[in-house]
């Protein structure tokens, strides 16, 4: 290992861990996009996947345990200490139905999550340093699947306000920030319409490459 290597931390759902909606399994790391970031980096970067599918900003599902990303970010970044860059992209999960929450309270969620990240100060290696993703929004499709009775109603509608709300937080937070669905291609899997393709796992490490070598 070179210890002068930047550590980069993705911290987010099953689009990070990289669920697969065509099989119901696992991208390959051949086909995961932090796997793919960590090819094109090179060696000056370690990339640590940190995704969980289910992972909120910072609610507590009342049907499946240790989903809040407000419980996780702390014990995750000292895991990974000493952290260059850290890499969140969440909310999907936030629209479902049984969380009650409206746009500015999933943005608000995203808030805590991230002051916590920057105020865990023993786990950087000099000044915090986020970029914050605001995921592609669930396309319409997801209401004809099987998925619709696990998100509910409203999801479409939620993931796209979120989108200019995450750019907000992040701005007032002194983060970076990428909205993944202005990269050209970017697009969900047609089984669930809420999972990133396998073209759009590559499109968004690709973009993450180019990104960020002028931030860390």
């Amino acid at each position: 290992m070179d210890n002068t290597a930047k550590t980069i931390v993705c911290f987010g759902d099953s689009n990070t861990h990289g669920y697969n909606s065509a099989t119901m399994g696992r991208f390959t790391e051949k086909e995961r996009w932090p796997c793919l970031l960590a090819d094109l980096l090179g060696p000056a970067y370690l990339v640590r996947e940190e995704g969980l599918s289910g992972r909120t900003t910072s609610f507590e599902d009342p049907l499946f345990e240790g989903l809040s990303g407000f419980a996780a970010i702390h014990p995750c970044l000292m895991t990974h200490e000493p952290v260059d860059l850290l890499i969140i992209m969440l909310g999907t999960n936030d629209v479902k139905q049984r969380f009650a929450a409206t746009p500015a309270n999933i943005a608000k969620g995203l808030e805590r999550l991230v002051t916590k990240a920057i105020h865990t100060t023993e786990a950087w290696r000099g000044k915090a340093n986020i970029l914050v993703i605001a995921p592609p929004p669930i396309e319409e499709g997801y209401k004809g699947t099987q998925i619709q009775g696990e998100m509910g109603i409203d999801c479409v509608e939620k993931s796209q306000a979120i989108i200019p709300l995450f750019r907000d937080v992040a701005e007032r937070l002194g983060c970076h920030f990428l909205e993944a669905a202005s990269i050209p291609g970017m697009g969900m899997y047609p089984y669930d319409y809420m999972h990133l393709s396998l073209d759009s796992h590559r499109l968004l490490a690709e973009r993450l490459a180019e990104l960020i070598p002028g931030i860390c």
